[in-house]
């Protein structure tokens, strides 16, 4: 009877090499197996975007909405997969085989499933490669390379361009006996199964004088007087910044060939043990000295120390130079040569123990004024605002995003915020602007406050305070990334009401009293000092205020902002709560899914829409959002006569209430429209070109936003132009549903301000009431439910994103869907271009 054992043993062995390759990065795999995975993921079925759902589960691997934004417009191009994009960034993400494969499972995807499979059976790795030695003549130079992979594998030695036709040189040990000048060289493997082939890294053999060696070829391993182990490079010292890859290299030359070893401020790294040491994806852990242990049989040596510092901030080591600029502002200078951080850190799962409370949902509002009408203009919010948005999206907040809101439509907003708070529920409330502190109060500056504004014209951050409380939330969060001068224009003395002792409060100001906030101002895009370190921590599964702990050692750390900005913090918070915290769905309450389904009503971006022409042209309209108040329009030709050699479709009479620049309409990039968000996402050149308009201010849309499609053509041999006119009607899209002009009931409002709405407040009317309009129906109120129709982002939409091609709204009764897209802003555009000194501006107070 035959023995099983020898079979079952092979299969073992196989299986041990598929648990070996499933623990692999999918960067591993060939450009021709990724492409053939991209055409079987680019659908609306089974495709990329139900695998970005369910790599989703796992943190690390999530994908942010503006991510998925930038796969979603990859169909703009002929050339352009989705699908590729896709996992693009889940190599980046150092997504395993083994984490594919069981998404794909979930998808019950089995084409993509089958061919993963087979096409990992058949890969070769190469497992030990050729090391570059010098030996004595007549000595005796073994050159190994191993691989596994599928059974069969064949091996061929080549010197130089020169295969070996040794009987060794198309086995894994090329043996070179006796030993003599023409042997020096290079030499390097081909391992190959079939049409699939690799080859190792290359091996330089030298001749070395001989220090009694006997001639000819021993029966000795190595034969005469080993030759030493000598390090002919070192590891180099290096400065780099979280996310970026850290490389270093240390190569010997022995007989026997080197081993080598790797160590971090003397703690052996057991996964290093090559000559190379490579992290993708570096934090400030990875920080400190290293060094490299070179070993063989006979000798052992130590390579040079390399220290590694690793920047939390692109501004870190800069110097101060300051220009007075008076009273009104004041500028800072400081000069870098180094490249950015990334702004997005990875998320680890926390262990469930860690997991001791919740959050029955998280909402957050974000605030970022920048075109004050009477003060300093800032450039940081817009993108701070933005990375903040999307790493909140990452944690399940439900996220507004508005930029550049006047009194009136801070104070809506903040009322609609309030109202969707409940208990148990987690409040974030972050603001880039303008600010200042009296007596122990902290202001928001609006955009249009006076030249001389005091506290009437602000809004006054502790009354929010004793309204969230009110609500008896779970968690108070108040971010504040503006000045904390105090305000000589104002002598009131606010009286908020009094706070209650929930012990769930936490302040993070970017800046102490007194003191001022700084932006790193560049001509494209900019970051506020407080932002540039925060963005690395917040995602952290770490109690509030342990994290902002850390974020303030951080900016600590940095010399450019010691002595002139640190953060401070203020909390009375008793409890392990964090932002990652998990939401409890069962201990919802049903007034959350009332704020979905009204966050659903607000949300809702206009449909795509088609215009035939009376010339035979078709026109496609589509519909992006940047922010909840920022959209951009596009415009696209889809079908033309042929007789038509020039044609485009553009945008004109706008409503007065929108804010649209008429010097960027209908630009050919979006770089052009002024849409900074997408400027580095390099989107591709569609087949067909479109034309970009961005409309900002949508808050203060009074009517349905209408506007008219002006084509312009021209036939083959007339030179005169013709124009055909068609208006459009797009309804109120986004957050001008909520009508945040108008004033609230003053019931709500009296609170958030440092005086009574009965008072008088420029600009301030009466208070119409249509707040069924608002509603999903005439019998729900704000206050037995606690929903709003406050344009919140619901935690599905970081898992897909709205792109100018989704033609449809969502039916109500679906529930909340993904309509907003946020754009991430690319590492490179934040933080490759150095800073320099004169780019370094202040929050300005006054």
């Amino acid at each position: 009877m035959r023995s099983l054992y020898p079979l079952c043993g092979r299969k073992l062995v196989r299986n041990s090499k598929m648990e070996a390759w499933r623990k692999r990065s999918i960067g591993s795999l060939s450009e021709d197996v990724l492409n053939k995975l991209s055409v079987m993921l680019d659908n609306s079925t089974c495709g990329w975007r139900q695998l970005a759902d369910a790599v989703s589960e796992l943190p690390r691997l999530r994908c942010s909405e503006g991510e998925l934004t930038s796969c979603s417009l990859q169909v703009l191009s002929a050339a352009g997969s989705p699908g590729r994009t896709l996992l693009a960034r889940l190599a980046d993400r150092s997504c395993s085989l083994d984490n594919l494969l069981q998404c794909l499972k979930k998808m019950d995807h089995q084409e993509a499933m089958q061919f993963l499979m087979i096409t990992v059976a058949e890969m070769i790795q190469i497992t030990v490669q050729p090391q570059s030695q010098q030996a004595t003549p007549g000595s005796r130079v073994i050159l190994t390379c191993r691989a596994s992979g599928p059974p069969g594998l064949g091996y061929q030695w080549f010197k130089g361009k020169e295969e070996i036709l040794d009987p060794t040189g198309t086995t894994p040990e090329l043996v070179l006996c006796p030993f003599d000048p023409s042997h020096q060289g290079h030499y390097i493997c081909r391992i190959n199964h079939g049409e699939n082939f690799v080859f190792s890294q290359w091996a330089h053999v030298r001749l070395v004088g001989s220090v009694g060696s006997s001639p000819g070829c021993s029966s000795s391993l190595f034969s005469g007087s080993v030759s030493g182990l000598y390090i002919n490079q070192h590891p180099q010292s290096q400065a780099a910044y979280e996310g970026d890859e850290l490389l270093l290299q240390c190569n010997a030359v022995g007989n026997p060939p080197a081993q080598y070893e790797w160590y971090h401020n003397g703690i052996p790294m057991p996964q290093q043990k090559t000559r190379c040491l490579k992290i993708p994806y570096v934090t400030t852990a990875y920080k400190g000295e290293y060094r490299c242990k070179v070993f063989n049989l006979y000798h052992e040596t130590w390579s040079n120390t390399a220290a590694i510092t690793i920047g939390p901030s692109s501004v870190t080591d800069a110097s101060w130079v300051e220009i007075d600029r008076g009273l009104e502002s004041q500028e800072v200078c400081g000069s870098t040569s180094r490249r950015g951080i990334h702004l997005l850190q990875q998320m680890t799962n926390p262990p469930s123990s860690a997991k001791d409370f919740y959050a029955t949902d998280k909402v957050a509002l974000l605030i970022g004024n920048m075109n004050y009408r009477y003060h300093t203009q800032l450039c940081a919010p817009i993108a701070d605002v933005h990375e903040l948005t999307n790493l909140l999206r990452q944690m399940d907040f439900k996220v507004v995003s508005l930029l550049d809101l006047n009194w009136q439509e801070m104070h809506s907003a903040v009322t609609e915020f309030l109202l969707l708070l409940d208990k148990g529920v987690y409040g974030l409330l972050y603001f880039a602007g303008h600010g200042y502190e009296n007596f122990g109060n902290s202001f928001m500056v609006p955009i249009d406050a006076p030249a001389f504004y005091k506290s009437e014209h602000c809004l006054c951050v502790q009354n929010i305070l004793t309204r969230m409380q009110e609500k008896e939330t779970g968690l108070n969060v108040f971010l504040l990334d503006m000045c904390r001068k105090r305000n000589l224009n104002d002598n009131v003395i606010v009286q908020p009401g009094l706070l209650k002792v929930t012990a769930n409060i936490v302040f993070g100001y970017a800046t102490c009293v007194d003191a001022e906030a700084y932006e790193v101002k560049r001509e494209d895009v900019s970051n506020g000092i407080f932002i540039n370190f925060l963005k690395k921590r917040v995602c952290e599964d770490e109690k509030v205020t342990v994290m902002l702990d850390r974020v303030a050692e951080d900016m600590g750390r940095c010399v450019i902002t010691r002595g002139r900005q640190a953060l401070e913090l203020r909390s009375n918070l008793s409890q392990r709560r964090s932002l990652t915290d998990q939401i409890e769905t069962s201990q919802c309450s049903e007034s959350s899914s009332a704020r979905n389904l009204q966050w659903a009503v607000a949300h809702v971006l206009p449909k795509t829409h088609y215009l035939q022409f009376d010339c035979g042209v078709r026109v496609q309209l589509g519909f992006a959002a940047e922010f909840s108040n920022i959209m951009v329009i596009y415009t696209r030709i889809l079908e033309k006569p042929r007789e038509i050699i020039s044609c485009s479709a553009q945008l004109t009479d706008f409503p007065e209430d929108v804010d649209v620049d008429l010097k960027k309409t209908n630009q050919e990039t979006l770089l052009e429209a002024g849409s900074l968000l997408l400027i580095k996402e390099e989107l591709p050149s569609p087949d067909a070109p479109s034309l970009y308009t961005r409309i900002r201010s949508l808050q203060r849309l009074k009517r349905e936003l209408t506007f008219t499609v002006c084509l312009h053509y021209t036939y083959f041999n007339m030179d005169e132009e013709i124009q055909e006119c068609q208006p459009v009607t797009v309804g109120k899209p986004l957050v001008s549903k909520l009508n945040l002009h108008e004033p609230r009931p003053s019931c709500d409002s009296s609170a958030f301000t440092s005086f009574s709405l009965d008072s008088s407040h420029p600009g301030f009317s009466s208070f119409t009431d249509d707040f069924d309009t608002l509603t999903l129906s005439a019998g729900s109120h704000y206050a037995n439910t606690g929903s709003s129709s406050f344009n919140i982002d619901a935690p599905a939409s970081s898992k897909s994103a709205n792109i100018p091609e989704e033609t449809d709204s969502p039916d109500i009764s679906d529930g909340p869907r993904p309509l907003v897209a946020t754009k991430s802003l690319p590492h490179s555009q934040l933080n490759v271009t150095d800073y320099k000194f004169s780019d370094m501006h202040n929050f300005h107070s006054y």
